[in-house]
């Protein structure tokens, strides 16, 4: 069997279900139900709701995805502000 190909996007965490499923929506306004892939279940990512993430759908189903990757907010901290505080 051939491997069909699969459509990658990126979206936005908008809800947390149970059993490890997320509301996602798509930069077409789209929201599709979404999982997480076995990489990021085994290696313990978190995901939030806000979260901008990487996901893969089939073209036969497009309500369901599939998070192959959270991506990263690179926010800085102000140069005003206080250090983080040390945890022993």
């Amino acid at each position: 069997m051939a491997e069909e190909p699969v459509i990658e996007l990126e979206g936005k965490i908008l809800q947390v279900l149970p059993g490890t499923m997320f509301r996602i929506e798509l930069p077409n306004k789209h929201v599709v139900l979404g999982r997480i892939s076995g990489r990021l279940r085994k290696n313990f990512i978190r995901i939030n709701p806000g979260d901008r993430v990487k996901v893969e759908m089939s073209p036969a189903d497009l309500t369901q995805a599939r998070i192959i990757f959270r991506l990263r907010d690179f926010n800085p901290r102000p140069l005003d502000a206080a250090p983080p505080k040390k945890r022993y």
